[in-house]
């Protein structure tokens, strides 16, 4: 039963010959009355006939019924204007099937896992995402990451007013900043893929949070890539760092995972580059409208689009990005004038195919520093950088 109802609320049930023939068995050959409605077979065609008895209105026990237009129903005027009924305006409203569908999909593609500590969430490539090498580009995975950071402060319900930030945040006004990411990629997705993304949060220190990040193919679970960061509190009114208050401790500690890093440390000082020691400058970096976030300032991922602006064309054609750490240093926003700086270092050059090394730095121009950089390019097509099989476990 549940199931007819279901298909009828799409698909009208119309009566067939043989039922039609019974009922007329019933009301008899001849005229016949129906509620001021006169029904009789067409001398020509055999077809009914339908005619308005305006001369003869009904009776129930011999009193005469006066019968009145039933609101959302059409008076018999509007009825003779309405189109014939044909195949095409008796299909089903497709888009309550559709909605139906997309609340489904929606609900299927994110999920809570690992004991309601680990956020999951798909993502299908889209044309639109991939680049030059046919895979989806580093900004691509990074907004994956960025996304489902968001959405898991959201399914936890810690996200309040702000930009993932949690009830008591907001009034303090408080937001979160990252200030470190590292980001090793063993294969790059291309189009038509689905990406599984897990995420997961843990304590880092006393006044800071590492969100960690497992990236995979859905259909095979193939490790694609991994990623780590830090993030602190900042005061978005006064721009200054805050210690976690109490309050949002205890809205955030029950959803830590006491776990390792899925990323090991990389623990070497990134090099602050200047006009005599970088290679490559790229000047006159300005943000636009749809650079900035909600709190105002530039998007992360924009960052790391700017700092590959100045690395080596020869690089970026024969090689790929393979592992990326950043530090950042300070905001920028939206009146802010950058400029790109790399210098090649570490194994190989330009002129051999083995894995370089690029030290990088995002600044103002007039000097303070925005996000520094070191990155990491294997030969394209060259083995995985390295591999992982699943989320971590919490450790004991």
């Amino acid at each position: 039963m549940v199931a007819t109802a279901a298909t009828s609320s799409f698909f009208p049930i119309t009566s067939s010959p043989d039922s039609i023939d019974s009922k007329n068995k019933k009301l008899g050959n001849g005229s016949t009355n129906l509620g001021g409605i006169k029904l009789k077979p067409s001398a020509s065609s055999g077809s009914l006939q339908v005619k308005a008895n305006a001369q003869a209105p009904p009776k129930i026990n011999g009193t005469t019924v006066v019968m009145t237009p039933v609101e959302g129903f059409p008076s018999e005027d509007a009825a003779s204007s309405l189109p014939p009924r044909t195949f095409i305006n008796q299909l089903p409203d497709w888009s309550m099937l559709l909605a139906a569908m997309t609340t489904i999909f929606l609900a299927a593609e994110k999920q809570i896992v690992q004991d309601g500590l680990v956020f999951r969430q798909n993502f299908s490539i889209r044309s639109y995402e991939i680049g030059a090498d046919r895979t989806a580009s580093i900004e691509t995975l990074m907004n994956h990451l960025q996304e489902t950071a968001i959405n898991h402060c959201k399914s936890a319900g810690l996200l309040g007013d702000g930009f993932g930030a949690t009830p008591g945040m907001c009034k303090k006004n408080l937001i979160w900043v990252v200030t470190r990411m590292q980001v090793v990629v063993d294969r790059y997705p291309t189009w038509g893929d689905v990406v599984q993304v897990d995420t997961w949060v843990s304590a880092s220190g006393k006044n800071g949070m590492r969100r960690d990040w497992l990236v995979s193919n859905s259909k095979t679970g193939e490790i694609l890539t991994r990623a780590s960061s830090v993030w602190v509190m900042m005061n978005k009114l006064t721009r200054r760092l805050s210690k976690i208050p109490e309050e949002v401790r205890g809205e955030i500690e029950p959803h830590f995972m006491n776990s390792d890093p899925v990323v090991a440390e990389d623990n070497r000082k990134l090099v602050k580059l200047d006009d005599s020691t970088a290679q490559y400058v790229r000047k006159g970096l300005t943000p636009r409208w749809s650079d900035l976030d909600v709190n105002q300032h530039v998007n992360n991922v924009k960052y790391v689009g700017w700092i590959l602006e100045s690395t080596p064309l020869g690089i970026v054609e024969s090689h790929e990005l393979c592992s990326m750490t950043l530090e950042y240093r300070r905001e920028c926003g939206r009146d802010s004038v950058l400029q790109s700086l790399t210098a090649v270092s570490g194994v190989g050059n330009l002129g051999n195919m083995g894995e370089i090394e690029c030290q990088h730095l995002l600044q103002l121009e007039e000097g303070s520093e925005i996000v520094r950089g070191r990155t990491q390019w294997r030969p394209k097509n060259a083995k995985s950088f390295g591999k992982m099989d699943q989320v971590p476990a919490q450790s004991a």
